[in-house]
C-alpha cells in the first residue's frame, strides 16, 4: 500500500511538473522551437507572431502591414531591435512575410524572430528565434536579403525583395527615413540622393565640404 501511494505521488508531481518545464523551453528565445507560448497554438503563421514580439498591432496579410503603417508607426530603412521587417510577396511567398529584428550583429546583418519559414522536423508552421538575415543589396539599403533556412542550416540562396521596417514608435511629424543614400520622404524613391545643399550637409558634412571648396 505504501509503495504504490509512493508511485501516485510521483505521478502526481511528474504531471504537474511537466508543462512548468515544457513552457521554460518554448519561451527561451535562444532556442529554435517547434511551437509557441502557451497564448500560441503550434502552427503560426508570420503575422500573428511578429504581431505578439514585436507589439505592433496591425493585422492582415503580410503585405499589407507597409501600408496599414503610414500614420500609425515609424517606418524607415534601417534595421532596428523591435522593428518589423517587411517582405514583399515574392516567387511562392504571394502573400509576402513579416519577421521582428531582435538583434543588431552589423550593418550587413541581423537576427530576427519569425514563424512560418523554415519547415522544422517536415512541418510547416513553426517558430524560429534568433535567425541570421543578410542583407545582399547592392547598395546596402537593406532592399534584398538572404535568409536562415533550417532544413540546409545555413543562409538561403534566394534574394527576398524588402518594403522597409516599421518600427512600434508613432511616426514623428515631417520626419524623414535615412537610407545609405539620402534622405527619403513619402514621395522620393528608397535611391533619392539629396538635392539641396542643406540636405547634404546634414547627411554627408565632408561631401558638402568638398562640394564647396570645388567651386572655387
Amino acid at each position: 500500500m505504501k509503495h504504490a501511494f509512493a508511485l501516485l505521488a510521483g505521478l502526481l508531481l511528474t504531471l504537474e511538473a511537466g508543462p512548468a518545464l515544457a513552457d521554460a523551453i518554448v519561451d527561451d528565445s535562444r532556442l529554435v522551437s517547434g511551437g509557441g507560448s502557451a497564448a500560441l497554438p503550434p502552427y503560426l503563421q508570420c503575422v500573428p507572431y511578429a504581431r505578439q514580439v514585436s507589439g505592433i498591432a496591425i493585422y492582415g496579410d503580410a503585405w499589407t502591414w507597409w501600408s496599414q503603417a503610414e500614420g500609425h508607426y515609424a517606418r524607415g530603412y534601417r534595421p532596428k531591435v523591435g522593428a518589423v521587417m517587411v517582405f514583399k510577396p515574392h516567387g511562392n511567398s504571394t502573400l509576402g512575410h513579416v519577421a521582428a529584428v531582435s538583434r543588431i550583429v552589423d550593418a550587413r546583418t541581423v537576427l530576427v524572430r519569425h514563424a512560418n519559414w523554415s519547415p522544422i522536423n517536415g512541418r510547416r508552421g513553426q517558430i524560429e528565434d534568433n535567425v541570421k538575415v543578410v542583407d545582399v543589396s547592392p547598395d546596402n539599403d537593406w532592399s534584398e536579403v538572404r535568409v536562415w533556412y533550417a532544413p540546409i542550416d545555413d543562409l538561403g540562396g534566394s534574394h527576398w525583395p524588402i518594403e522597409g521596417f516599421i518600427y512600434p514608435g508613432k511616426p514623428k511629424r515631417g520626419e524623414l527615413h535615412l537610407a545609405s543614400t539620402g534622405g527619403i520622404g513619402p514621395n522620393k524613391s528608397r535611391s533619392a540622393k539629396p538635392t539641396s545643399a542643406r540636405e547634404l550637409a546634414t547627411l554627408d558634412p565632408i561631401g558638402a565640404i568638398i562640394k564647396r571648396e570645388m567651386r572655387w
